[in-house]
């Protein structure tokens, strides 16, 4: 299909689903408006379904691209109502399969060996077929059971004209509507770009399980299959295949006698885990994508598949997050407030008391109660029209982690409706920043850290000589003049203090290099807390003579 016809394709879904709606008629430039109001569309009468049920079908219809770019547009709530989100959860991927002949095509041309040569047995039936990929059942020659993951042919193309056209659409949007510009939709398709690309590469998609499999060994917590790389490459993918118990299939994990309680909580756990220990989680935990070991009902393990969406944050983003939540948690709504000002998540002139009240009245209701009681969709909706109010724009670099948040919910409410997300996270979320503030947080820090101090420290006279002589050649001014004079100031201080500074440098080194020894870490963290006082004042005593 070329772009054309498939621009057509797309203009006949938009009217026959009457999907005007959606337009911000009234904000748009006169000619455009006019040009809506006589579009072809009106030819069409409007179903005589809910809006959100329009939009869903007109997605299907669309292919696997717009399912897609639905599924995550629907844990989007700063941009969608909430019954139009609610209706776009119900997105599934119902991908009819393509031939057999075809995926062993492709699996031979990526791999070099004929299918009976790769396999002592492959199937023929596909077990699962997705937007990108479909999946089929297979045994090595050393007789290991796998799962052969396949590209679905000429995906690349279809998601390359599809892209183009939702960056037309996003761009239109951004600058026409009035909340473009606050919603950033350019940045919404760019990360889906992103995702859907990741996914596209089953070498990456490998990489993502090895690294999560190397995060999670021997933990009890969740299993993560092996990769066979000898057979992985970028169309085709190699794994062990698992059994256990799909995570949805509730009636039969009670049936096994699975405690229910403690598998909700580890769902938890492997959250908080994976986002604040590792900063690298599954970002596609939706029901379809785990299972569970059910070998040990009252201590049950999860099981991970399909890994081509991952998520990472930046230690500052992190560390934010973790802040907020623990704020949230304690009902400091306050620190909340000044915490969302200080990440530059809301624009510095937000006054604090008022955004400080507006938390409050949204997080207030949900404290103290089950999971079956409180609706994370509805919570985030609140939310974000509480943010709107005071102009805080979308985080791109948030958003696989809130579907991920809600992902989990809807795992954690379908497994045990009662359990207490906040008295399960707090404690795993204050362990986590007692060891990223206290003792051992410092060793480490200090371990990353120094060695690029000290490499980086010869090099600033040069740097202050190179800012001077810039500063010469482009013609002094008054501010410019000022601006040299604080630096040469600074630079003779730095100077006179390099002898002292030696001497703690040679400190924290001895410190640092402490930390490698097997004990130095626990007798360090049993220091009493008036040692590390004295340290600390010493270290002022130090850098304040030299002032």
């Amino acid at each position: 299909m070329t772009r054309l016809q498939r621009l057509i394709r797309i203009a006949w879904v938009f009217c026959r689903y009457r999907l005007d709606i959606f337009l911000p008629l009234a904000e748009l430039p006169t000619p455009l408006k006019i040009f809506f109001l006589l579009a072809p569309w009106h030819l069409f009468p409007k179903p005589k379904i809910s809006r959100g049920e329009r939009l869903r079908l007109a997605l299907e219809e669309l292919g696997p691209v717009f399912v897609k770019f639905g599924q995550i547009l629907s844990t989007r709530r700063d941009l969608l109502p909430d019954d139009m989100a609610e209706a776009l959860k119900q997105l599934q991927d119902r991908v009819p399969p393509f031939p057999s002949a075809r995926a062993r095509g492709i699996i031979e041309q990526s791999l070099g060996a004929p299918v009976s040569e790769l396999f002592a047995e492959f199937s023929a039936d596909p077990m699962a077929s997705a937007s990108v990929a479909q999946v089929h059942a297979a045994t090595l020659r050393s007789g290991q059971r796998v799962v052969v993951k396949v590209l679905r042919p000429g995906i690349d193309r279809v998601i390359r004209q599809d892209i183009a056209l939702m960056y037309l659409m996003a761009g239109l949007l951004e600058r026409y509507w009035s909340e473009g510009k606050r919603l950033h939709p350019v940045d919404v398709v760019a990360d889906y770009d992103t995702t859907i690309h990741d996914e596209l590469d089953l070498q990456r998609e490998a990489a993502n399980a090895s690294q999560l499999r190397r995060n999670f060994e021997n933990s009890p917590l969740i299993y993560i299959p092996f990769i066979d790389w000898d057979y992985t490459s970028k169309e085709v993918l190699v794994m062990e295949r698992i059994e256990g118990i799909p995570i949805a299939d509730v009636p039969a994990l009670r049936a096994a006698g699975v405690d229910m309680k403690v598998l909700a909580e580890k769902g938890v756990e492997i959250f908080f885990t994976q986002v604040f220990r590792d900063s690298f989680f599954h970002a596609d935990m939706h029901p379809g994508n785990i299972f569970v070991d059910v070998s040990n009902p009252a201590d049950p393990q999860y099981i991970a598949i399909d890994f081509g969406i991952v998520g990472t944050l930046a230690p500052d983003d992190q560390s934010y997050l973790a802040r907020n939540l623990l704020a949230f948690f304690r009902r400091d709504y306050r620190q909340v407030a000044q915490l969302h000002i200080q990440s530059g998540w809301v624009p510095p002139d937000t006054r604090v008391n008022e955004f400080e009240a507006a938390i409050r009245t949204v997080c207030e209701p949900i404290f103290e109660r089950p999971l079956k009681d409180i609706s994370f969709g509805h919570f985030l909706l609140r939310l974000f029209q509480t943010a709107r109010r005071f102009n805080m724009e979308v985080q791109p670099q948030l958003v696989l982690l809130q579907k991920t948040l809600l992902n989990v919910e809807g795992l954690g409410r379908q497994l045990y409706p009662d359990l207490d997300l906040w008295s399960t996270a707090q404690p795993f979320l204050e362990k986590w920043m007692r060891q990223r503030i206290g003792p051992s947080g410092l060793i480490k820090s200090l371990q990353s850290h120094l060695p690029s101090w000290l490499e980086q420290s010869p090099e600033m006279p040069q740097l202050v000589h190179d800012a001077l002589v810039q500063l010469r050649r482009s013609g002094p001014t008054q501010e410019q003049n000022q601006a040299a004079l604080t630096l040469m100031k600074k630079q003779q201080k730095r100077s006179d203090r390099r002898w002292r500074r030696g001497i703690l440098a040679a400190a924290l080194v001895g410190v640092a290099l402490a930390g490698g020894h097997p004990d130095a870490e626990q007798w360090l963290a049993q220091m009493p807390a008036w040692s590390w006082v004295v340290l600390a004042l010493a270290g002022l005593t130090v850098f304040r003579s030299n002032r």
